[in-house]
């Protein structure tokens, strides 16, 4: 199926992607300003939609969600769901961000679509289905605890699976203790192409070699300005993904987009373009795990997921 991930370059420090497979558009992250705005309405006319099904936010931070930015946001891709952090903000960006979206879901009561909104927290995450063998649902891994000393680790962690190739965002997450709980999952080695670096690549212990090596990701995406104070990605991160055999694509240089490619099946191609351009400064072709999984038969895919029922959709 027709599958693509993109990364927005937004000119600041933050983040802005959005992921478009089986017929859904998700945005992600609640960021919108001059530079990633003729961009999401390019990526969204390549889609053929009108509207976002979904706007998922993985953290409060102002730099994944601004409060000065989402009205337009919500206005411009009208998502019919919204799934927010599931931690009480602790900041005034916070609590406006909250407002808006509850002044939206109010005014789109009077739709004809509606709009819900879902907090990701510990309590919905518990409550969840498993994730089903063969349906490749999106799942959730985090929060599972809420930490009341780090916001960054109540993010939501939540794994892309329903298309050609698959795609897990990490928000914020610093602690190596969650990072330890995602390795103990298989789902996510056998199933992620595409990873998201946590924190826009801090070196925060978060970011290891045993996780690297758990996961296997072909492609590490960083969203990060090129003036940033804190030079991400670490120059560690950057050695640590050489060393494990990941690419690495910043929105340093412009924004990342990475799609499925019909003529080949089993194959994705990741474009690194140039700021303000449609010219390519890198180019890969990479085989996406799913095509491997797919060429299985119905018996073999069901006797190698068959202990994986723990693991929450």
């Amino acid at each position: 199926m027709v599958t693509r991930f993109r990364a927005y370059q937004l000119g600041t420090k933050g983040s802005s992607f959005s992921y478009f497979a089986d017929g859904r558009f998700t945005v992600i992250e609640g960021r919108l300003n001059s530079v990633n705005r003729k961009t999401l309405l390019a990526e969204m006319e390549i889609c053929g939609v009108t509207h976002a099904d979904d706007l998922h936010v993985t953290s409060w931070d102002a730099d994944h969600c601004a409060g000065s930015e989402l009205e337009a946001l919500l206005g411009l891709v009208r998502p019919s769901r919204i799934d927010c952090p599931g931690y009480v903000p602790h900041t005034v960006n916070g609590d406006t961000c909250l407002d808006i979206i509850e002044a939206y879901r109010h005014e789109m009561r009077f739709s004809n679509r509606g709009a819900s909104v879902r907090q990701i927290t510990p309590a919905f995450i518990a409550n969840l289905d498993y994730a089903r063998d063969l349906a490749f649902q999106d799942t959730y891994h985090n929060p599972v605890h809420l930490s009341p000393g780090c916001d960054n680790d109540n993010s939501t962690v939540k794994h892309f699976r329903r298309g050609d190739f698959n795609v897990l965002s990490l928000g914020d997450i610093e602690s190596s203790f969650i990072g330890a709980r995602l390795r103990r999952l298989r789902t996510l080695r056998r199933e992620t192409d595409v990873m998201i670096l946590a924190h826009h690549g801090a070196d925060n212990g978060f970011t290891t070699k045993k996780l690297l090596r758990h996961l296997e990701p072909t492609l590490a995406v960083c969203s990060s300005d090129f003036a940033n104070m804190y030079s991400h990605p670490a120059m560690a991160i950057r050695e640590l993904l050489y060393q494990e055999n990941v690419r690495l694509m910043t929105t340093k240089t412009g924004d990342v987009i990475v799609k499925s490619l019909p003529e080949r099946p089993g194959f994705y191609r990741a474009i690194n373009l140039r700021t303000a351009s449609t010219q390519a400064s890198s180019v890969y072709d990479l085989v996406s795990k799913k095509s491997r999984l797919l060429a299985m038969n119905t018996d073999s895919l069901r006797q190698l997921y068959a202990p994986l029922r723990r693991f929450p959709r």
